[in-house]
């Protein structure tokens, strides 16, 4: 499977070619003939890439766009348009549009903005499910094994957690040794940059 693909536009004709196309090509195709339908009716899947076309009554690409950033949909954007202004081009990339191709287009090109389009969701995935098995072993650790977890990436040794909580060598390091395992990391680096992973917003 190369990836599910969202195919939003007004012309029948364009989603029934474009649909067997991609279809023959290895990709899952949902097509729609309006914004609001597919807001309605598609539900998020990833790897995936909205293929989407500019000009459409009542709500035009440029408007479903800014929607899905709102509601947090983070699918990659190619645009696909018969003609649009310098400025509709400029505000799709603002938006963070991975490419912008102008009707009739070239296959290889299509091709080409689709793949860069769905690696970009893989990585996208990739940071999400990190960032989920991050969470889940902070959540994992006892409140003690929290405080030693940031006093280890703080720079203490061993000896001054020690003397901090009055405990002897022996139980710093069996509760280090927990936060280590807990957190998935096998060195002090790997176990700061996880830290870090956490106090990103989208964790």
């Amino acid at each position: 499977m190369q990836g599910h693909i969202y195919l939003v536009d007004d012309d029948v004709a364009v989603r029934a070619s474009l649909s067997r196309m991609l279809e023959y090509l290895g990709y899952t195709v949902e097509s729609y003939p309006s914004p609001h339908t597919f807001l309605e009716q598609s539900l998020p899947i990833a790897p995936a890439v909205l293929l989407l076309d500019m000009r459409m009554p009542h709500m035009n690409g440029l408007a479903l766009q800014q929607e899905l950033l709102r509601l947090g949909r983070a699918t990659p954007i190619v645009f696909i348009s018969g003609e649009s202004q310098t400025q509709e081009v400029i505000d799709a990339f603002k938006g963070g549009a991975i490419d912008f191709l102008l009707k009739p287009f070239n296959i290889e090109d299509l091709l080409r903005a689709l793949h860069q389009a769905m690696a970009r969701d893989r990585e996208q995935l990739k940071s999400v499910r990190d960032a989920m098995d991050v969470q889940r072993g902070y959540d994992s650790l006892t409140p003690r094994e929290r405080q030693i977890c940031q006093m280890v990436v703080n720079g203490l040794m061993n000896k001054e957690i020690a003397d901090h909580f009055a405990c002897s060598l022996k139980t710093v390091k069996v509760h280090r040794a927990r936060v280590m395992e807990k957190m998935g990391a096998t060195t002090l680096l790997e176990l700061a940059e996880k830290m870090r992973e956490l106090s990103k917003p989208n964790l």
